[in-house]
């Protein structure tokens, strides 16, 4: 039986071993989002033989969400063992994350009338061109730099992240983002924590991050790392949205510092928040990457 506990750094050798193998491309396939993350909804991890599972066990309709499982091995035998688990609580095997390479390997081991497939549009990944986000370039992005521009009236700089910019980060993040909804405010206070475990394990999670400051304060801050072998995630973003410009300047900032390493950038979800969603397309994503969440019958 599959035994589920609460992620540790200590964790990171073996779960990183499993998600170099399976090279996949979505946020939740990061080391340090499972660390960052793993209070909200109650999120524990387990192991098969050489394959890596994540699991949320507060849900809406209290069914535990597992994540497709990365490593490598047979995975008719790691999913029997999900299923098995689920089964111990009286549930579905439910699966989230699964990309179309995930349904085709589900569909080479399953019947395709065994498990319900549902698109989740809000927990797809928007996927960029590394050489878009740097650049800038051509018509499609004409709006973008003139609002990106608007960022020279100020004193402004930009730097690569180091450790003394730590706490004046989490101070403008808790401040300005945090505090204004209230302790009570569950997802930002997950947010904050997230945050929180970004900036105490930075270099074990192998992080690299930029700032802004204007007049020499921190104003904009964003945490990214290597995702897989062609792909830089951005976790963390966070701008003074009074001072015009700042969040794209962030962005090119950024990832003119880091990105020319990798060929994309994946910049995670929407969520479904249509603000979110709006400024993730203005983008131009090179492409949406699909997940799927499973339910077995």
């Amino acid at each position: 039986m599959l035994d589920f506990r609460i992620i540790d750094i200590s964790d990171k050798e073996r779960i990183c071993r499993c998600l170099e193998k399976s090279d996949f491309q979505g946020c939740e396939y990061s080391f340090a989002n499972n660390m960052a993350w793993r209070r909200l909804s109650n999120s524990k991890i387990a192991f098969f033989k050489d394959f890596y599972i994540s699991c949320a066990f507060d849900t809406d309709d209290n069914i535990p969400v597992f994540v497709f499982p990365s490593g490598e091995g047979n995975y008719y035998e790691v999913f029997e063992e999900m299923k098995k688990y689920a089964e111990s609580l009286k549930k579905p095997l439910r699966i989230s994350g699964v990309t179309e390479n995930g349904l085709e390997i589900l569909n080479s081991i399953y019947p395709a009338d065994s498990f319900a497939v549902e698109f989740d549009r809000d927990g797809s990944d928007y996927i960029y061109n590394s050489s878009d986000l740097i650049n800038l370039s051509g018509r499609k992005y004409h709006q973008k730099r003139n609002h990106l521009s608007k960022i020279n009236q100020y004193n402004w700089s930009f730097s690569e992240m180091t450790d003394a910019d730590f706490d004046e980060c989490i101070s403008f993040s808790a401040v300005n983002y945090n505090n204004k909804n209230g302790i009570d405010d569950f997802s930002s206070v997950a947010e904050q924590f997230a945050i929180n475990t970004f900036f105490t394990n930075f270099h074990k999670l192998d992080l690299f991050g930029g700032v802004i400051r204007i007049d020499n304060n921190v104003r904009a801050f964003t945490i990214g790392e290597r995702l897989n072998s062609n792909t830089m995630c951005v976790h963390i973003e966070k701008a003074d949205t009074s001072y015009q410009g700042l969040y794209p300047a962030i962005n090119n900032q950024f990832c003119k510092a880091f990105a020319d390493k990798f060929r994309y950038v994946n910049r995670e979800e929407d969520m479904g928040l249509e603000g979110l969603r709006k400024s993730k397309l203005s983008y131009n994503p090179a492409y949406l990457l699909r997940k799927n969440t499973i339910t077995f019958k």
